[in-house]
């Protein structure tokens, strides 16, 4: 099946910082840019990075199987090894994990591989991955 790609618009608080993130640690490529936005081919979706330093605070917190996950959070879902190979260089970085790489939901339908990670301002992005991807809108039996 193949998916169009999504958009996505968020705050930030320094454009600077936030494109070494995005562009030096994950490795997006950097599309337009203006004094006040950045736009980022992350994983094949388009992301934008504005700058607005007020808007930009940290997620509040559910418990998803034993972790508090930021409620407001983007990401991707990569491929296994693809998954491992980021989690690896992001462990050899100076990547903030707010949840380490783990598996979560084990023997279950929704069994997946996950990280956490925040940005320099402070927004929560995920990482996962499924063994099986035809797992990632499955329900429980």
């Amino acid at each position: 099946m193949t998916m169009p790609p999504f958009h996505l618009a968020f705050p930030v608080a320094d454009l600077d910082r936030t494109r070494h993130f995005y562009e030096g640690m994950l490795g997006c490529r950097v599309g337009r840019t203006d004094p006040l936005w950045i736009d980022f081919d992350f994983f094949g979706h388009q992301i934008s990075a504005h700058l607005r330093p007020e808007e930009t605070a940290m997620a509040r917190t559910n418990t998803v199987d034993g972790d508090n996950v930021p409620v407001r959070h983007f990401g991707a879902i990569l491929d296994w090894d693809d998954w491992h190979r980021l989690a690896d260089k992001l462990k050899g970085s100076k990547a903030r994990f707010i949840i380490e790489p783990h598996v979560r939901f084990k023997g279950e339908v929704g069994e997946q591989a996950t990280f956490f990670i925040l940005d320099p301002s402070g927004n929560a992005l995920e990482f996962k991955s499924f063994r099986d991807m035809s797992r990632v809108f499955a329900t429980q039996p």
